[in-house]
């Protein structure tokens, strides 16, 4: 906690409330500490008007500094101890997310009403202080200018705007995909500098692999994940949750009982490809990215080892920069601008995360038409083939029939529970589709 920073040690034992002469009244303690120092702990987390206090350690040291003259043995123990008893003195059950405002540095800006020097207890401060005069971000232009298309940096202007504030409603996860050696990392620390500590690193594939990583994202405004892994997700539902979360979740922090917290998280990835599934083949899971691509490195351009600290000076600028993005983003309803580019990129992802789609659309394997039927098996069976033939590996059944199922009406095909297969035997199938390669050429 900043303001503990300067705090005088006691040097002797001087006439407390809290301390008889023998034993320290932890509760009277707790009372005095939380005048000098304001706070409040929700969800066994402290929250100051500076935002959420994740290191807990200056806490400790100011308590540890006050009660030293006065506790011979156990030290360590009754400062841990004090901790929990102001968890409780200071606990609320519910603090506002104030997606109508961003907490600065010098106070607050009110999206609707402008900036006041007032600041009261918050989820979120940002490091930046609010500086109408503030110059343009030349560097910061110039750089994007050199990362990607033209087109591109209002998607990208509005999705950092959009991080400025707890909100779910856009319902995107940003990725930006490259071959390397772009700057794309660049990116990362120009929001580390316009967010500080609201702001996680880490593995966006780790969401769905590790019980306790949502809860790591309670009260931040950004995952940034700027090594994204090609390899494809087991599952996608956390993911997908997060992103369009608009109720508590249950979080789990280790040795911990579960509860209900708030995420409003954003994702974003850098990387040299896009997420990808294992299993999830619906539109939901791609839907919910928007994927930009870097402009490959100029052959004669010369990199500027020092740029992302002339960057983060301009970070004032950026913030404003930001903030027009934002405006731009609500005005149009949490509707992102999207190019051109960027639709033929999900387009793109969406056929190399599903080759269902592919096979679907090839030639010489299955043919459409409103009087013809193939049963489940030879329908599956086929597409087994065109993956052969094709060096690519089949998606489960489970995941071709969910596809076909989700996608019946598009492809104007219909299930039925009884056709005839080539025994006679009655077993399921679809109408609408043939196939056309004889599974016995598989072999």
């Amino acid at each position: 906690m900043n303001n503990m920073n300067n705090t005088k040690e006691p040097t002797h034992r001087e006439s407390v409330p809290w301390f008889d002469g023998k034993k320290i009244n932890e509760a009277v303690f707790c009372e005095e500490f939380i005048k000098d120092f304001p706070m409040v702990c929700l969800n066994n987390t402290f929250f100051t008007v500076d935002g959420m206090v994740g290191d807990e350690s200056g806490i400790k040291q100011e308590i540890y500094n006050r009660i030293k003259p006065y506790v011979v043995t156990g030290l360590s123990k009754r400062v841990t101890s004090i901790v929990e008893v102001l968890k409780l003195e200071c606990a609320v059950k519910s603090m506002p997310i104030d997606a109508d405002r961003i907490h600065l540095a010098n106070g607050t800006l009110h999206l609707t009403s402008g900036f006041t020097e007032e600041k009261v207890f918050c989820r979120n401060r940002l490091p930046v202080a609010y500086n109408p005069d503030a110059p343009m971000p030349e560097t910061w232009l110039r750089f994007l200018s050199e990362l990607l298309n033209d087109e591109d940096i209002p998607t990208l202007q509005e999705f950092i705007g959009y991080c400025l504030i707890p909100s779910n409603k856009g319902q995107k996860m940003l990725m930006i995909q490259g071959k390397g050696g772009e700057g794309k990392s660049r990116i990362g620390l120009v929001m580390r500098a316009l967010l500080g500590d609201n702001m996680n690193t880490g593995s966006i594939a780790k969401i769905e692999t590790s019980p306790f990583a949502r809860a790591d994202l309670e009260n931040e405004l950004v995952l940034l994940d700027d090594d994204l892994k090609l390899e494809a997700l087991p599952q996608t539902n956390h993911i997908k949750a997060i992103i369009t979360a608009e109720l508590p979740m249950d979080l789990e922090k280790k040795g911990k009982q579960s509860y209900q917290g708030d995420l409003y998280v954003r994702f974003l990835g850098l990387g040299n490809g896009t997420l990808q599934s294992l299993y999830d083949c619906s539109l939901g899971f791609f839907r919910r990215q928007i994927i930009l691509t870097a402009k490959e490195k100029a052959a004669d351009r010369i990199d500027d080892p020092y740029i992302a600290e002339k960057m983060c000076k301009e970070v004032e600028g950026i913030f404003f920069w930001a903030l027009e993005g934002l405006y731009r983003l609500m005005q149009n309803d949490f509707q992102f601008t999207i190019s051109d580019a960027a639709k033929k990129n999900l387009e793109e992802a969406v056929s190399d995360g599903n080759n269902i789609i592919e096979f679907l659309a090839s030639d010489g394997y299955v043919r459409f038409a409103s009087d013809v039927y193939a049963t489940s098996k030879d329908l599956y069976g086929v597409y087994k083939l065109w993956c052969d033939d094709n060096a690519l590996t089949p998606l489960s059944q489970r995941s071709f029939w969910a596809y076909l199922k989700q996608n019946a009406e598009k492809y104007n095909i219909v299930p039925i529970g009884k056709i005839c297969n080539d025994k006679g035997k009655k077993v399921r199938g679809y109408k609408g589709v043939e196939t056309l390669q004889p599974l016995f050429l598989k072999n």
